[in-house]
């Protein structure tokens, strides 16, 4: 109610899945106990009453002596974790859950929190939710509902700016670079970017990249393909029409911001987290990983429902053989980042995520933007190629 009342809702639209974001490291021993005290409501009768799950946890147990995490950050963990459990919520902790849980449809609308599922849920897949808090997305939880506002509405889902871009990426981190270009010119979270001028139809970790990042730079929840998003078939559908193109963007703009990250060609760590990795990329990476071996630490994060998969189909084995690590559950820059650089020496890294150098520059890293080949190249030689 005091989300709907800010924001002027008039009443609340009924959802029907919700997606909680709380990481032990934001919400720290006092939201850790609030939670505790909820899931203890009622004699422990205090229950989510429409599918809800959780992102990313700020650990793997099963690595997080790899990782140099202390016992008190996973007592934290643990608490958390028993009180969503107690709440009925269902622990998938990924970020990924429209590649691996189950994508909302056109029209749908859903209570999403992490800033990636919820751009790419408006956008590829044409649901209807608002970055939605950790305790307003449990609100919605035990509620079945949320304040109907922002794009929830028809009229919010309409294009404010009219972007055309001169250049189709090929690699993962050239369209989060892309990402990070239109989220950077769109620059808050009620525009709405249609963008134009795309050959082909990108995959889904493409678009996973590209959203991603785009809500990262410019905390953008809704996006644009014309000809390619469910909403934009045509430019006229969203009211593109109407707009003149208020920006061009070239490869060279993208490679701009690519190369204000590339600082430093001596590494620490490589890391390929935020998004989680699909099946996809981790077999790609296996891929690359084979004959190799790595000087530097490298990290691969995936989800919980992937990784069962990629040990079976022996990529996890031929990541780790190389010296690498695979990782379920977690999210690199919500699992004490900064205190895990101090403990194991890391400063430089390396990532093809263009949504994690933006994010990992306040953690005390230098971040460097490159694409998966060139990732692990630098893990194996300690160079960035």
């Amino acid at each position: 109610m005091e989300v709907g009342n800010f924001f002027g809702a008039e009443d609340f639209v009924p959802v029907t899945q919700a997606h909680i974001m709380a990481d032990t490291e934001s919400l720290g021993p006092a939201g850790v106990k609030w939670l505790e005290g909820l899931a203890a409501a009622g004699q422990g009768q205090c229950k989510v009453r429409i599918p809800t799950i959780t992102d990313p946890r700020g650990t793997d147990f099963a690595k997080a002596g790899l990782l140099k995490q202390l016992a008190w950050m996973l007592d934290l963990e643990r608490r958390a974790i028993a009180a969503f459990v107690k709440l009925g919520v269902s622990m998938t902790d990924t970020c990924i859950n429209y590649q691996t849980i189950q994508a909302p449809t056109r029209g749908e609308h859903v209570a999403f929190g992490d800033t990636g599922v919820v751009i790419y849920s408006n956008s590829v897949c044409g649901a209807r939710s608002n970055f939605e808090g950790g305790p307003s997305a449990l609100a919605a939880g035990l509620t079945g509902r949320t304040p109907r506002y922002g794009f929830h509405l028809d009229a919010q889902r309409e294009a404010t700016l009219r972007i055309r871009v001169h250049w189709t990426p090929r690699t993962l981190n050239d369209w989060g670079a892309l990402g990070g270009v239109i989220g950077r010119l769109s620059g808050n979270y009620w525009a709405v970017p249609l963008v134009e001028g795309l050959e082909g139809a990108p995959g889904s970790d493409a678009l996973k990249h590209f959203g991603a990042a785009m809500a990262s730079f410019g905390s953008i929840a809704l996006f644009h393909l014309a000809g390619i998003t469910p909403e934009a078939a045509r430019i006229e559908d969203v009211g593109g029409d109407r707009l003149p193109v208020a920006h061009h963007v070239s490869e060279s703009d993208v490679k701009a911001l690519q190369s204000s990250y590339a600082s430093d060609d001596e590494i620490d760590v490589v890391v390929f987290s935020a998004p989680q990795l699909s099946l996809f990329e981790l077999r790609d990476l296996a891929g690359l990983c084979d004959g190799r071996k790595f000087v530097r630490p490298m990290l691969a994060i995936t989800s919980p429902q992937v990784k069962p998969d990629a040990d079976r189909m022996g990529l996890t084995g031929r990541i780790e053989a190389a010296g690498g690590q695979v990782l379920s559950g977690m999210c690199f820059y919500q699992s004490y980042a900064r205190e895990i650089a101090e403990a194991n020496g890391w400063k430089r890294l390396a990532t093809n995520s263009a949504k994690l150098v933006n994010i990992l520059g306040g953690y005390g890293y230098v971040p460097m933007l490159a694409s998966m080949q060139r990732c692990v190249e630098a893990a194996e030689t300690g160079k960035l190629p």
